[in-house]
């Protein structure tokens, strides 16, 4: 027995040892195992068993780095470590054939890792979906052996760690163990459930025995669903980088892993950090594309279209019109004795009153019809489907809607009405020709005194 890694080293230069035990207990930090590590770089392969505490389970790969060892999570059973201690002294009948056998066992170990690995990358092709993607990688890490529950932990806004995923061959539910599905770093589990240790630390958590969790109710209730043992790794899109929440496998059996098998699983947990971290991308580049377009074809002061896209809509039903032979008709409207009052009430009131005049038109149009404001107190619709004479009616029905409609500023809906030029689209015409001719019959309506409709002649 030695007190610490000095007095071990010096133990060990006096006499051979046929198995080295390290007690990592008492142990706070990472950068306070250096000279453990060296104690196992000297054994060069001769037997260690490690002892660490659960809590701390992501230093084991680390110090995998050093050199080969077997390894129990504490708190260990008398029973346990007398096993443990048995197999690190026992000594092969047949050396070669051990050694054989390692090699077959490392090379199945390392088809396994692969075809998880294939799995999880089909997973992550589809981005365009975080819950459906969510749902393959839970499948896809169910491929491993043992593996009898998986799900995806996933960081919201405002640190809300939700449960997005998750895949169970053991009839386990998760949410239901939590008691919830969102906002789990608030459950009292916090602090010995391991993925959600995996979060909040920051860091790998192995717990190779539901019971050293030390929650009787959690153990038990893992140990009805055939849970041996829980691995979890947090997830960030780069070393270093906030928590994106984290993947949890559950196996059915214990099993001791290699530095190759620790190394893949931080792979596979970089993987799906990578697809989350691309699929949030992904739907906020979408949102930005989404409000980029709105912004260059709706006009910011009204909500409706802008002039290019107006004529835009306009050259495309003509067209449509064209090729189906249907009726289309288009009308233009000028907001009169606006600048008056715009100069007396202040452009803000003016504004308000634009947005209210295209809200009201917009609520007598049929979704198929088109709103466009082409400049200043001017618009344009296009309506599909009508005639010359229903289009007429529908400008009796928006001059009316004007008139009487409640605008801002005092008196202020006394002064606004609106002149109105109609006309159906020829068959033969485009877009620059209809235009022409509503304007010249806008005129006219302007001519006759404003508040008034005029149909455009051929």
């Amino acid at each position: 027995m030695c007190e610490n890694v000095d007095a071990t080293g010096a133990a060990l230069v006096k006499r051979e040892a046929d198995l080295l035990i390290l007690d990592l207990t008492g142990f706070d930090h990472l950068n306070q195992l250096a000279g453990v590590g060296a104690l196992i770089r000297s054994r060069a392969g001769a037997p260690i068993l490690v002892l660490c505490a659960y809590e701390h389970s992501a230093w084991l790969p680390e110090l995998m780095a050093y050199g080969t060892f077997d390894y129990r999570i504490c708190p260990v059973l008398d029973d346990e470590l007398q096993e443990a201690v048995k197999q690190g002294l026992k000594v092969p009948a047949d050396p070669a054939a051990a050694m054989q056998q390692e090699l077959l066992d490392k090379e199945k170990e390392l088809r396994d890792l692969l075809g998880v690995q294939r799995s999880l990358q089909r997973a992550l092709s589809g981005i365009d979906n975080v819950a459906a993607m969510s749902s393959q990688i839970c499948l896809a890490l169910c491929n491993f052996p043992g593996v009898r529950h998986t799900s995806l932990l996933h960081m919201k806004a405002r640190g809300d760690l939700q449960l997005v995923a998750q895949e169970a061959r053991n009839h386990l539910d998760l949410g239901r163990l939590l008691q919830r599905r969102e906002r789990l770093l608030q459950s009292p589990l916090r602090d010995i459930f391991p993925p959600l240790m995996a979060v909040s630390r920051g860091e790998m958590v192995l717990l190779d025995a539901p019971e050293k969790a030390g929650d009787p109710e959690l153990a038990m209730q893992l140990h009805d669903r055939n849970v041996r043992m829980v691995l979890s790794l947090p997830l960030r899109a780069e070393p270093g980088g906030p928590e994106m929440g984290a993947i949890c496998l559950m196996f059915d059996r214990h099993i001791t892993f290699s530095r190759e098998q620790f190394a893949c699983f931080a792979s596979l947990a970089q993987f799906v950090s990578f697809g989350l971290g691309m699929s949030e991308l992904k739907h906020q580049n979408d949102a930005l594309s989404g409000q980029l377009s709105q912004m260059s074809t709706v006009d910011t002061v009204t909500g409706a279209a802008n002039r290019r896209a107006g004529e835009d809509t306009l050259d495309n039903e003509i067209r449509r019109a064209r090729r189906y032979g249907l009726p289309l008709a288009v009308l233009t409207f000028d907001v009169g004795s606006f600048r008056s009052a715009n100069d007396l009430y202040g452009s803000p009131v003016g504004d308000h009153a634009l947005r209210k005049i295209a809200e009201t038109v917009m609520g007598r149009l049929r979704t198929s019809d088109t709103l466009a404001r082409m400049r200043g107190e001017e618009f344009l619709i296009v309506a599909t489907h009508t005639t010359s004479t229903d289009a007429v009616r529908l400008a009796e029905k928006l001059r009316t809607a004007i008139t009487e409609a409640d605008l801002p500023g005092a008196g202020f809906g006394a002064t606004v009405s609106i002149s109105l030029g109609v006309t159906q689209v020829n068959a033969d015409e485009g877009g620059a020709t209809v235009l022409d001719r509503l304007d010249t019959a806008l005129h006219r309506a302007k001519r006759a005194g404003r508040n008034c409709i005029e149909l455009a002649t051929l």
